[in-house]
């Protein structure tokens, strides 16, 4: 009876021991070393903290801008335009913008059609305020926001 009592307990515990085993044995990546943020990665990042607070759901109903970098349904048509005239197939829907990556997506087409070699403050204004956003006194405080917090990360 005893043996019996034993062997079913053992039993019992072999799934367990089988999985914890090959939880605990499983080797662990090796952590990679994390590349320095380029200009545009800290640009990106203090512009998702002002528009957002980093977050994904995000929604202005007042603008309908949407998600981390708070896009709008015009700047979606924008890059729509630009990937077309580039001659590029893929085309953005209104519904990416709830996406991370394809807002991040949304912001590199955009910065890289118009503003390949403009300065943060030119780009975080426009970013803003429209094609003309860097003249405008209404973005005036945006940048200074933006400016903020690149600089509190120590990247500007």
């Amino acid at each position: 009876m005893r043996k019996s009592i034993f062997l079913a307990g053992v039993i019992l515990w072999i799934p367990f021991l089988t999985a914890h085993m090959i939880h605990t044995t499983k080797k662990e990546p090796t952590p990679q070393p994390i590349a320095p943020l380029t200009q545009t990665d800290s640009l990106i990042s203090a512009l998702i903290y002002v528009e957002s607070r980093g977050k994904d759901s995000a929604y202005c109903k007042k603008e309908e801008a949407v998600g981390c970098l708070q896009i709008r349904p015009i700047m979606v048509r924008e890059v729509n335009r630009i990937l077309k005239i580039q001659g590029k197939e893929n085309r953005f829907k209104l519904k990416d913008r709830w996406s991370r990556e394809k807002s991040l997506e949304i912001f590199h087409v955009w910065k890289n059609f118009h503003h390949s070699n403009s300065t943060n403050e030119q780009i975080a204004r426009n970013w803003n305020g429209g094609p003309k956003g860097y003249q405008k006194r209404s973005t005036i405080k945006y940048w200074a926001k933006v400016e903020q917090q690149l600089n509190s990360n120590g990247k500007n």
